[in-house]
């Protein structure tokens, strides 16, 4: 038996975590302070102590958050080029950059993990148990869902600028919640993919991608302040209770 053979498979993994210096809505969001430490050291933490990965790797173009990175736990061993870092770039671009960099030959990683530092509520146990669930599918691609609530995407309206509501899903407006198809909405907590895949499609987005579901108050994706201010209230509660897992 080899010796590759005689590893955990999952520490095959390499796990990347794209944080970019630029942020409108919500200013060096990656490094401001969230209950005491900066907001990426959360998935950092969540990222270490899950034991799957054989690297768990910041890619950015910051030095401040490549210092508050290492000290978090994560490498950094490069700075993400501007040209990966701005508005505009699909984020998947950024972690095959960072595959590119650490296995340019491919025969390291077999799969890449792509965790979002403005998701900062999810455990090491679910990046294990989302590891498993893709591991089982066979998928080229995993994708972290959360379900909707209340707010039924079945029953979404466009407003008109004198008031009047269409609806855009006309047939399904009168339905009940409860006849209506689940829906399920992308979270940037845990994204997973086949290295070829990505390197092939140079996206997660793929045919016959899987959506694994995490609990909704674990997979809050941080973009607004209100965002931020239900992700605080989430994780000051968590703590209070002493149900962080890990």
């Amino acid at each position: 038996m080899t010796a590759v053979a005689t590893e955990n498979r999952s520490t095959l993994s390499l796990c990347v975590i794209p944080a970019r210096a630029g942020s409108r809505r919500i200013p060096s969001k990656n490094v401001r302070e969230m209950l005491g430490r900066p907001m990426i050291a959360h998935t950092i933490e969540a990222a270490v102590r899950s034991g799957i990965f054989g690297r768990v790797v910041v890619s950015t173009d910051g030095e401040a958050i490549a210092d508050i990175a290492r000290r978090a736990g994560a490498e950094v061993p490069f700075l993400r080029d501007a040209a990966l870092a701005d508005d505009h770039t699909p984020v998947s671009l950024a972690t095959l950059d960072a595959v590119d960099r650490l296995d340019p030959e491919g025969s390291l990683y077999p799969t890449v993990c792509q965790m979002m530092p403005n998701c900062p509520l999810r455990t090491a146990e679910d990046v294990r148990e989302s590891a498993a669930a893709f591991r089982q599918s066979g998928a080229p691609a995993q994708i972290s869902v959360v379900r909707y609530d209340w707010r039924n995407p079945w029953w979404a309206m466009r407003r008109a600028a004198d008031g009047r509501l269409e609806p855009l899903f006309e047939a399904r407006v009168t339905e009940r919640s409860q006849d209506l198809p689940e829906l399920f909405c992308p979270t940037g907590a845990i994204w997973w993919v086949r290295t070829e895949v990505l390197r092939r499609e140079r996206t997660f987005h793929v045919a016959g991608r899987t959506g694994w579901e995490i609990d909704s108050a674990r997979g809050v994706d941080i973009d607004t302040p209100e965002d931020w201010a239900l992700a605080e209230m989430l994780m000051d509660a968590r703590a209070s209770r002493g149900a962080a897992h890990v």
